[in-house]
């Protein structure tokens, strides 16, 4: 007897059930046609149990947050640079390349939209994007193991970050060269560069 769809679902394991979970987010949102993203909506491209989705993320505004920070620690990792500069340095240039990319920006732009909702659906976000500003920590922790003295952390998510993400959510994209420089030279307010100087003079009409 051919096996029901159910059965096929049980024998996949928790791994690959995020896995086509995440990617049937993705798939929807990129839907040309304006595929609504629902529960289950997602189950079903997904070939999952609807049940199982919400067992495990609780609401889709929580599944949009998880499959965001997912793909931002995949595609924007801490590189080890040596230097508090270097190590911001690399992990902007990170998010630019991200948020260059249609999927960066969509993922962004989604989850930014989907802020409404219910105090569960925002305690699911702000579990999920604690990871992120974990990662942030662990470059200040770095910096300082080192003897350099890190800026706070809000000033680090308010001159650091929030461009990057405005960014994507706009669909504006970056400088085509020197913007993460530009973001960790005022943020460390040391010495700015001439190149970065005269390209923020043309950016700002200042002679």
């Amino acid at each position: 007897m051919t096996p029901k769809q159910p059965a096929a679902r049980l024998r996949k394991s928790p791994e690959q059930v995020r896995s086509a979970v995440h990617q049937a987010v993705i798939d929807l949102l990129s839907d040309p046609e304006g595929a609504d993203l629902t529960i289950p909506a997602v189950a079903q491209r997904a070939g999952v149990n609807h049940t199982s989705v919400y067992r495990r993320w609780g609401s889709r505004e929580a599944l949009l947050a998880d499959v965001v920070v997912t793909r931002l620690e995949r595609d924007w990792p801490l590189a080890d640079t040596g230097t508090l500069r270097g190590d911001l340095t690399a992990w902007a240039e990170a998010g630019v390349a991200s948020i260059r990319t249609p999927e960066g920006r969509l993922l962004i732009r989604a989850v930014a939209l989907s802020m409404p909702g219910s105090a569960t659906a925002q305690e699911g976000r702000a579990q999920q994007f604690e990871r992120r500003i974990g990662a942030i920590e662990r470059i200040r922790d770095r910096a300082t193991s080192r003897g350099e003295v890190p800026p706070p952390l809000d000033q680090i998510l308010d001159q650091l970050v929030a461009p990057l993400y405005l960014r994507a959510i706009f669909g504006i994209d970056p400088p085509a060269s020197g913007y993460p420089e530009l973001l960790v030279d005022r943020l460390l307010g040391s010495t700015t560069t001439p190149q970065l100087r005269d390209r923020e003079a043309a950016r700002d009409g200042r002679s």
